[in-house]
């Protein structure tokens, strides 16, 4: 048996996170459902398998639904879709749309009740509400007849760190139900476990800080009892970068600008980039060079420099400010950046508010970057 396993497509996604760019990064998890397609396509699958959250919940744009399905249709073959905890099968759902009963290939699955396949049986687990604590692959009994058994289901494994877990999968689900591959969905990163149950993760990412998302699962598993063969292919079009920099030393900022200069394809790429630690005066045209550097060359870009502070001995900061009041005040923020106890500071004038009051007033007073 040979399938593609994909999940958490999750089309109408706002995207509100990334500002202008929105727009493209929902257009572009589209274009990674047909790469996924194509994918299936050229590796001569036997069926696709889209294991819950197709759609980022059910009041999506009904154009989405029949462009989804035309879509899902291309790949020529069979298509299960189960319904996750974004796209319940609820009254009023994507799922009574009548683009799937127009594709004989497209089936919803609407039970949780078996569903025989060429050499074996798929034992799915639609979600019913958006919310549930219970664990959906329970009513499973896989009947050991030789038959290859795939399950399907959409939920959260057991240890995935969470304030309260949002329809719970054991551990060892695939074991206890008697299948040889568990096919996941809920998570975005691709993540195996024991080798017989895996999330495929996202066809493509969502948000940054995603582990390994952007990827199918190409399954193979030459018979019952027999461990699946599990291949990430990688069907994510846009890249989402985290970079967190510490600055120390003069020039650490310049390495970290020739870090972001050497990224791949930034029309591509999402940069969030957290700038913390010291900064040094000298280094205020490194800041504004990787601020006209990501604006200039990403597709989108985010940066928090907030916490990139300025020494409190550094007196190149005050050097640049016109006598008077400016300088004396900045004197003062100065004092009171120090990690020391100063007479006179305020209680609301903690050395991190200090230190971030003197970047400010020395932004605006020679054009630096906020």
């Amino acid at each position: 048996m040979k399938f593609l396993h994909t999940a958490d497509w999750q089309i109408g996604m706002r995207a509100a996170h990334v500002g202008g760019v929105a727009a493209r990064v929902r257009d572009e998890r589209l274009a990674a459902a047909r790469r996924v397609v194509d994918v299936a396509r050229h590796h001569q699958v036997e069926f696709l398998l889209l294991a819950g959250d197709t759609f980022e919940d059910n009041r999506v744009d009904r154009r989405l639904v029949q462009t989804v399905a035309d879509t899902l249709a291309g790949f020529g073959g069979p298509v299960y879709l189960l319904p996750g905890n974004h796209d319940p099968l609820v009254p009023g759902s994507v799922w009574e749309h009548g683009s799937w009963s127009a594709y004989e290939d497209l089936h919803v699955i609407e039970k949780a009740e078996p569903i025989d396949l060429l050499g074996g049986r798929l034992y799915p687990c639609p979600v019913f509400e958006k919310h549930s604590s219970e664990d959906p692959t329970r009513w499973i009994e896989a009947v050991d007849d030789g038959s290859i058994a795939i399950g399907v289901a959409h939920g959260s494994v057991e240890g995935i760190p969470q304030e309260r877990p949002e329809l719970p999968i054991p551990r060892d689900a695939a074991a206890r139900h008697g299948l040889d591959y568990l096919a996941l969905g809920h998570w975005h990163s691709t993540v195996t476990y024991d080798g017989h149950m895996a999330y495929s993760g996202a066809h493509e990412p969502t948000k940054f800080d995603e582990r390994d998302s952007g990827n199918v699962l190409l399954v193979e598993i030459a018979g019952r009892g027999a461990a699946p063969r599990l291949t990430p292919i990688r069907t994510g079009g846009l890249t989402w970068t985290s970079l967190d920099e510490e600055v120390r030393a003069e020039g650490d900022l310049g390495r970290a600008r020739q870090r972001i200069e050497a990224i791949d394809s930034p029309d591509r790429t999402l940069l969030d980039l957290c700038l913390r630690g010291v900064l040094h005066a000298v280094e205020q045209p490194e800041l504004v060079r990787i601020e006209e550097l990501a604006a200039a060359r990403f597709l989108f870009h985010r940066i928090d420099a907030s916490r990139l502070l300025p020494g409190a001995e550094d007196d190149r900061w005050l050097a640049d400010l016109p006598q008077g009041p400016l300088r004396e005040t900045a004197r003062r923020l100065q004092s009171w950046a120090g990690a020391e106890p100063v007479e006179g500071r305020p209680d609301c004038a903690t050395p991190e508010v200090a230190a971030r009051a003197l970047v400010e007033l020395y932004a605006m007073s020679v054009g630096g970057p906020r």
